[in-house]
C-alpha cells in the first residue's frame, strides 16, 4: 500500500502547476520573458486561489473570463493593481490582505498573458493507485470507543495548514487534528455520524473515524487534481454503503465504496450547456446533496447549468436524470422539509428550487448580486411563513424567498424581503437553526479592514432593525468566516481565518462570547456532526 501511495503521489501530485511548467508555450514564455520555474510559481499561485471563480482553463464562473484575448487587452498593470486591490463587484483584495507580495501579483498578472493550458486527466486506475486503506472495516470498533457525546463533535477546517481539527463541542476540548491535504474545502457526515467525510482543493478525499478513542483518519483516495465537493449514500437501505466526490478537474465526478474510499466509478460531465446548446470543455461539478426521498445525487454541473440526480442504487448501470437549471451554479440547501433543493447560479443573480420528489425543477428567480448561500439557512418569517435565504458575493444583502407551496402558495418561490447589510460586496455564509431567533451573516470578502473583521446578527422576529456588527478581531490580515450551531442549537461557532487563527463561541440567545479557542491555523469551515447529518441549517 506505501508503494502504491508513493507511486500515485508521484502520478496526482501538483500535476497543475507541473503541467504549466512544462508545456505552456516556449514562445509565449520568451516573449513575456517568464522563465519555467516562474510559470510554476505563478501556475501554483492561480491555483491557490483563483480557480475556484476563474476556473481551471480560465474560461470564468463566479469571476469572470481571464482568457487572453481580454487580459492583453487590459495589460499587465491593470490586472497587477485588481489582483492587489481588488473590485467593488467582489474580488478580494489579495495582495492588500497579505495572501501574496507585490512582486506575486505582478508575476501573477504576467502569467495570465500566457494561453492557458489543461492539467492531465487521471484515469480510475491512476486513482486506485491512489488509494491508502489505512484502517480496514474489520480492525475498526463497533461501537464509540469514549463516553463523549461524538454527535455533538465538531470538525474544524485549518485550511493552509491541511489539517482538520475534532473538538469536543460540550467539553470544547481539542480531540485531534487529522492530516486532511490541501485546502480542504468541506466535510460531510456519513448517514449513521460515526464518518466525517473530507474533500481539499487539492483533490484528496480523506475518511474520519469518529468511534475510535481519538479520532483516526482510516482511508484516503486522491480521484481528482482539484475538487470542492463530497457526500454519501443516505437514503435507507444504502446509508454508509457509497460516497462520490465531485471533481473541478478534471471534470467528473467518482463514486467511492462507502467504507474504504476504494475508486469505484467514474463519469464524465463535458458536454454541452442548457441553453445556447454550446460545447463545454470544464464543467465543474459544485454542490452535492443526498436526496431524502430516492437513492439519487443532487449534483451541481456548474458551467452547464444542468442539475443531475445520479441514481446510486445500480452503479453498474447509472441511471441521470439531467434537469436543466442555470449557469453557473454553485452552492446550495435544502428547505426546512428537505424536499426542495435551492442552487444559487451566482453569475445570473438567480436561485433555482429543484423538487426531488417530483424530480423535476419547480422555480427559478433572480434575487441579489452573485448570491452564495452555503447551504442558506431555513426559518419562519413571522410575516411570510417558512422561508429560506442567502448572502451575497457582490453586495451587502440577504435575499430572502418563501418555500411553503402548501400553506403560503402566495410567496413560494418568490423574494419576499431584501434586507440591506453593511455597505460594500462580500458575505458568504448565512446561518441559522430551528431553536434560534437569531440570522448570523458574515462578510469575508468585504474590503473594507472593520467591516470584514466583525460577524453580523439579524433578529428574525424584527428584520426590519438593522444588522447588528460584533467586531471578532484586530488582526489586519485575518477575517471573519462561517458560522455552525452546536447539536443544541444555543451555541454558535465563528471562525476568525488567519495564520493566529481562532474560534469564537457565542451563546446564541445572549450574543455573548463565551470562549474564544486560540492557537488555530487558518480556520475556516465547521462542521457539527449532528446538524450535518440531517442537513440542519
Amino acid at each position: 500500500m506505501k508503494l502504491r501511495t508513493r507511486i500515485s503521489s508521484l502520478l496526482l501530485g501538483a500535476t497543475f502547476v507541473l503541467s504549466l511548467a512544462l508545456t505552456s508555450s516556449p514562445a509565449a514564455a520568451v516573449e513575456l520573458k517568464m522563465t519555467e520555474a516562474e510559470i510554476a510559481k505563478a501556475g501554483k499561485i492561480y491555483f491557490n486561489i483563483c480557480t475556484g471563480c476563474h476556473g481551471t482553463l480560465r474560461k470564468g464562473a463566479t469571476g469572470p473570463s481571464l482568457l487572453p484575448k481580454k487580459t492583453r487587452e487590459m495589460g499587465t498593470e491593470t490586472l497587477e493593481e485588481i489582483i492587489w486591490g481588488g473590485t467593488p463587484g467582489g474580488m478580494p483584495n489579495w495582495g492588500e490582505q497579505g495572501a501574496m507580495t507585490r512582486d506575486e501579483a505582478s508575476l501573477l498578472a504576467r502569467f495570465l498573458l500566457l494561453d492557458p493550458v489543461a492539467p492531465p486527466e487521471i484515469s480510475l486506475g491512476q486513482m486506485k493507485m491512489s488509494w491508502n486503506l489505512i484502517v480496514p472495516p474489520n480492525k475498526r470498533p463497533k461501537k464509540p470507543q469514549h463516553n463523549r457525546n461524538w454527535q455533538n463533535f465538531f470538525g474544524v477546517v485549518e485550511r493552509d495548514a491541511g489539517k482538520i481539527v475534532v473538538f469536543d463541542g460540550d467539553t470544547k476540548e481539542m480531540l485531534a487534528r487529522v492530516d486532511s491535504g490541501y485546502a480542504t474545502h468541506i466535510l460531510r457526515s456519513s448517514a449513521s455520524g460515526r464518518y466525517f467525510f473530507i474533500i481539499g482543493r487539492d483533490g484528496k478525499v480523506g475518511m474520519i473515524d469518529l468511534f475510535t478513542k481519538k479520532p483516526t483518519l482510516v482511508a484516503t483516495a486522491k480521484p481528482c487534481s482539484e475538487a470542492r465537493s463530497v457526500d454519501t449514500s443516505k437514503f435507507k437501505g444504502y446509508e454508509d454503503k457509497l460516497a462520490i466526490v465531485g471533481c473541478y478537474w478534471p471534470p467528473h465526478m467518482v463514486i467511492l465504496d462507502g467504507e474504504t474510499l476504494e475508486p469505484k466509478k467514474v463519469i464524465g460531465t463535458r458536454g454541452y450547456t442548457y441553453d445556447t446548446g454550446t460545447y463545454h470543455p470544464e464543467p465543474r461539478v459544485a454542490a452535492i446533496v443526498s436526496s431524502h426521498y430516492t437513492p439519487e445525487w443532487v449534483c451541481n454541473i456548474k458551467e452547464t447549468g444542468f442539475i443531475w440526480l445520479v441514481d446510486y442504487s445500480d452503479i453498474e448501470n447509472v441511471n441521470i436524470t439531467m434537469i436543466e437549471g442555470e449557469r453557473y451554479l454553485h452552492d446550495g440547501g435544502w428547505d426546512s422539509t428537505h424536499r426542495y433543493f435551492m442552487p444559487a447560479a451566482n453569475m445570473k443573480d438567480t436561485m433555482v428550487v429543484i423538487d426531488t420528489k417530483e424530480r423535476k425543477r419547480v422555480a427559478r428567480f433572480e434575487v441579489g448580486t452573485k448570491p452564495h448561500p452555503g447551504r442558506g439557512a431555513n426559518f419562519v418569517d413571522p410575516k411570510y411563513g417558512p422561508v429560506h435565504s442567502t448572502v451575497h458575493i457582490g453586495e451587502g444583502l440577504v435575499s430572502v424567498w418563501g418555500t411553503d407551496p402548501v400553506k403560503h402558495p402566495q410567496y413560494a418561490w418568490k423574494v419576499v424581503r431584501s434586507i440591506e447589510l453593511e455597505p460594500g460586496a462580500g458575505g458568504l455564509f448565512i446561518k441559522t437553526h430551528p431553536k434560534s431567533k437569531n440570522l448570523w451573516v458574515d462578510f469575508t470578502l468585504n474590503t473594507d479592514l472593520v467591516t470584514h473583521q466583525s460577524v453580523g446578527v439579524l433578529d428574525i422576529n424584527n428584520l426590519d432593525k438593522p444588522v447588528k456588527m460584533i467586531q471578532l478581531t484586530k488582526d489586519p490580515k485575518a477575517r471573519v468566516v462561517h458560522m455552525e450551531y452546536n447539536k443544541a442549537g444555543d451555541e454558535v461557532w465563528i471562525s476568525i481565518w488567519g495564520k493566529k487563527g481562532e474560534i469564537v463561541i457565542f451563546d446564541d440567545k445572549t450574543r455573548e462570547i463565551k470562549k474564544r479557542i486560540k492557537g488555530l491555523d487558518t480556520p475556516t469551515g465547521k462542521f457539527n456532526v449532528y446538524n450535518t447529518m440531517h442537513d440542519i441549517y
